[in-house]
């Protein structure tokens, strides 16, 4: 096991101000791929080999997380539109001015947040487990809100979660990847290492905690504002999500994602929260299928 993405090379390239750890890999049109909490660009390591036979693909750490630096103190650098912003001059940098783009998690917050102030550069979108702030919100209210405590928690204003977490960041992250994870074997003792490695840094867990008070402060307020402006995706959109089981979802994400995007296709994979981690091939299919 490897704690790279096989045959994928990596840079160090600034954009937006940001100091920017990527993996690229691969030949052919260009393919922004974007991890979510609480990984790095290995969350990708299944996939992308895959799509580099027939796609350059580009694996970035977040602003903040894994080996990139932080975009700036503020909250306001760590908005899905300032993450954006910075990813749409990455791929500029690299010489793609049409690409298409996937996230997971918090990436998928960027990537949905891309398809609506890119549009005219993203070509195909696609969302894996996650739903813009301004439904979250509203779909996990009451109970459903206890099993997503990490949104408010991480919200919280410094130092107060920072210091909590600094206790033992391995438990409170260790948390998240072996409770949202349900696939046996998918997280390797390999990977799973790689990924507390970067967490125990405090630089690392204060930009995660500025990532989710940025959801609460700014994206939330971004989505409510295009949501009143009847604003959607205009491209072809992918939304995959983990399917609960006997546990029904509080909300219905099929009905969600098409609010926001009229030409789009959904499924629910039998797993966990960490789709490319324990279903790689189905998202490979449903990453090929969407692109063509």
């Amino acid at each position: 096991m490897t704690t790279r993405i096989p045959g994928f090379t990596t840079r160090r390239l600034t954009a937006g101000g940001t100091d920017l750890h990527v993996a690229i890999g691969g030949a052919g049109p260009p393919l922004l791929l974007l991890h979510g909490f609480p990984q790095t660009h290995l969350t990708w390591r299944a996939v992308a080999p895959a799509l580099a036979e027939s796609y350059t693909v580009i694996c970035p750490d977040l602003p903040g997380y894994g080996d990139s630096g932080p975009p700036g103190e503020g909250v306001e650098h760590y908005s899905k539109r300032a993450m954006t912003a910075t990813f749409a001059e990455l791929m500029t940098t690299l010489g793609h001015q049409r690409f298409a783009v996937a996230g997971h998690d918090r990436g998928g917050l960027v990537a949905f947040r891309m398809g609506l102030d890119h549009a005219d550069r993203v070509t195909h979108t696609a969302v894996l487990d996650v739903l813009p702030a301004v439904d979250v919100f509203g779909a996990l209210a009451g109970a459903g809100g206890v099993f997503a405590f990490h949104l408010s928690f991480l919200a919280h204003p410094e130092p107060l979660p920072e210091r909590m977490i600094g206790a033992d960041p391995a438990v409170f992250f260790g948390h998240f990847l072996d409770g949202w994870t349900k696939v046996t074997g998918a997280l390797p003792a390999e990977v799973r290492s790689e990924y507390l490695r970067t967490l125990s840094e405090p630089s690392v867990i204060h930009a995660i905690c500025q990532d989710y008070r940025a959801g609460v402060c700014f994206d939330l307020e971004h989505d409510k504002q295009d949501k009143a402006l009847g604003r959607r995706l205009p491209m072809p959109v992918l939304a995959l999500w983990q399917d609960p089981g006997e546990a029904p979802l509080p909300f219905d994400p099929a009905a969600l994602w098409r609010s926001w995007a009229p030409s789009v296709t959904t499924k629910a994979l039998a797993c966990g929260h960490f789709l490319p981690e324990e279903r790689p091939e189905e998202v490979i299919a449903a990453l090929r299928e969407l692109l063509g």
